[in-house]
């Protein structure tokens, strides 16, 4: 019998749920195999609020469960007394482990700095800067600030294990690392697992440097496709970096991961790297392509044949319409939301025909 696979889709707010559903019309009936399936969870603030975040955390159980998520962008209130952030929510409810935020160049976007190649950076999910204790003691200039930060090495070694596993699928270079100079002991820990993933991956190129050398040689970058792994509050700085290197965010991915014992993704979240933009709800002009590359970031989790061949039909087509000069105003065109989604559906249909007539 034919294993079933569920996505748990989480819908968002504004501009993010209509991106939303128009990233699911490109599966149109019959393209997926029939053993996937979708599970919805409502995720807008409204319903954040009535449930007092309840539904947030039945989605995420429910991404333990069957292992896949697809996430729109939310709202988080800016009121601390409020229901707070449900990525937060999430990411500690799956316990993941990796944020990977996936820089991509678009066909007419001109990049900075020689990019060229995707750049990934796999940011450590969990513990470091964020969550950590702060104090003061003393008074006047004698006054102190302390903070106490933690990592484990089980996060390390899944951060560490992740970038090579990605490095190795997608033919890139490990580049980067810890400041384990200044803090050997700390961050030291975080080089030592590198060090050893690195080792048992000894077919992945791998150039080690320091978090501050790894900033400015981005600017020197020969075009090579890469994967940075990194600290907490490094990866936060480095993706926003990374992604406004290739001129848009439009064909980023981010992805939030968990792992099981064997230290292979057991739960993955894709979601647009985008927010809400509410100057844009209703209007039918924002660019979907971030949120339908994060529909074939999830089918490409599925074990199943089918399901790979539609996820590289999606991104082709989706990269191929771009291309062609079907854009969105933000990239110089004048299509609308849902003509340029019209096209990308064209395209993935043509292409699946064509590849099943091939066989």
């Amino acid at each position: 019998m034919e294993k079933s696979h569920t996505i748990v889709v989480m819908q968002g707010d504004q501009t993010g749920q209509e991106l939303l559903d128009e990233a699911l019309r490109v599966l149109t009936p019959g393209i997926l195999p029939p053993s996937v399936h979708f599970a919805t969870f409502d995720l807008s603030l409204e319903n954040r609020r009535a449930t007092r975040n309840k539904v947030v955390y039945d989605a995420a159980e429910a991404v333990l469960r069957h292992g896949l998520g697809l996430k729109a962008a939310t709202i988080t209130p800016g009121d601390p007394d409020d229901v707070g952030s449900p990525n937060a929510i999430l990411r500690e409810a799956i316990n993941a482990q990796v944020i990977l935020r996936v820089g991509r160049r678009l066909p007419p976007v001109r990049p900075i700095a020689g990019v060229h190649a995707p750049i990934a950076v796999v940011r450590m999910a969990v513990g470091d800067a964020y969550g950590a204790k702060e104090w003061r003691e003393g008074e006047g200039l004698d006054e102190a600030a302390f903070r106490t930060e933690r990592i484990t090495r089980r996060t390390c070694r899944a951060v560490a294990e992740y970038a090579f596993h990605y490095a190795e699928r997608t033919g890139a270079k490990v580049f980067g690392g810890p400041k384990y100079t200044v803090s050997p002991i700390y961050e030291g820990m975080f080089k030592e697992e590198l060090d050893a993933a690195a080792a048992r991956h000894p077919t992945v190129r791998y150039d080690p440097q320091l978090i501050d050398a790894t900033y400015a040689l981005l600017l020197e970058s020969t075009g090579e496709a890469l994967a940075i792994p990194t600290l907490n509050r490094d990866g936060d700085s480095m993706s926003d970096l990374v992604l406004k290197m290739f001129g848009t965010i439009a064909g980023s991915e981010s992805l939030i991961i968990s792992f099981g014992e064997d230290m292979q993704p057991s739960a993955v979240i894709a979601e647009a790297p985008h927010g809400t933009a509410p100057s844009l709800q209703g209007k039918n002009l924002a660019n979907p392509v971030a949120m339908i590359m994060a529909v074939a970031t999830v089918l490409s989790y599925i074990p199943d044949d089918r399901a790979a061949r539609v996820c590289r039909a999606i991104r082709e087509g989706t990269l191929e319409t771009v291309y062609e000069g079907v854009r969105t105003a933000d990239l110089g065109g004048s299509a609308t939301t849902s003509e340029f989604t019209d096209e990308v559906i064209r395209r993935v249909q043509a292409k699946l025909a064509v590849w099943d007539a091939l066989g």
